[in-house]
């Protein structure tokens, strides 16, 4: 079947998904006050967004547990109602703070500066902030973090970068999980990189499998930690 026109929102259409300038302003705001009590505390953050079952829970769970003995780690564990998540990251001793956003699809850079009051910055080095699952929303939310990962499973298919852009474009990091499911599914990995390096050059793309580990050295050292 051919398709023979697309209809686009035009610029000044505001709807419900269609954000207001002034809410983007005032988070772009926090943000950066967020960034510099992180950075006088010298904290590093790495928000971590990725769709519902791409991996984020399963790679900071593998990177907490192996740079635990090296930096005292905090993690936010997004969510829209459940502690579940937070629940499992904790087992492994470090500080959790659930932020549960109720009916929003994003983290945002107020929400994690309630979480920054509840957490003790002088005995905290690392901060991995779990967005909720979403790859869309996060994009146009930044939180003010160091870094930003995106993480991918080849599950979503062999269009979803492409089909995303917008996410990829301030990511410094493109974790392409479930490799070892990629010929079931048809993705060519390859491709995959390919398409996040044409979106953003600057990104590091990185091929994990999180429930065997997998390449989570190798994020670590994307991520310069």
């Amino acid at each position: 079947m051919k398709i023979n026109d697309v209809v686009k929102a035009e610029e000044g259409e505001i709807f419900d998904i269609e954000l207001d300038e002034n809410i983007l302003k005032a988070n772009a705001e926090l943000a950066q006050q967020n960034r510099e009590l992180l950075r006088k505390q010298g904290v590093k953050a790495i928000d971590v967004m990725g769709s519902i079952g791409a991996g984020k829970t399963s790679l900071i769970e593998k990177m907490v547990q192996k740079l635990k003995t090296h930096y005292r780690i905090a993690v936010f564990k997004g969510d829209l109602t459940t502690t579940i998540d937070a629940e499992i990251i904790g087992k492994h001793g470090v500080n959790v703070v659930a932020i549960n956003t109720g009916k929003e699809c994003h983290l945002d850079a107020n929400l994690v500066q309630k979480a920054l009051r509840r957490l003790d910055l002088e005995a905290t080095d690392l901060l991995f902030i779990e967005n909720v699952g979403n790859l869309i929303c996060p994009a146009e939310f930044p939180l003010g973090s160091e870094k930003r990962i995106v993480v991918i499973s080849v599950t979503e298919g062999p269009y979803m970068v492409v089909k995303h852009p917008f996410i990829f474009m301030d990511a410094d990091v493109a974790v392409i999980n479930k490799i070892d499911l990629a010929e079931a599914m048809g993705v060519d990995i390859a491709k995959l990189q390919n398409d996040v390096k044409k979106i953003n050059p600057k990104t590091k793309t990185v091929t994990t499998n999180c429930r065997t580990g997998k390449g989570v050295d190798q994020v670590i050292a994307a991520l310069n930690l």
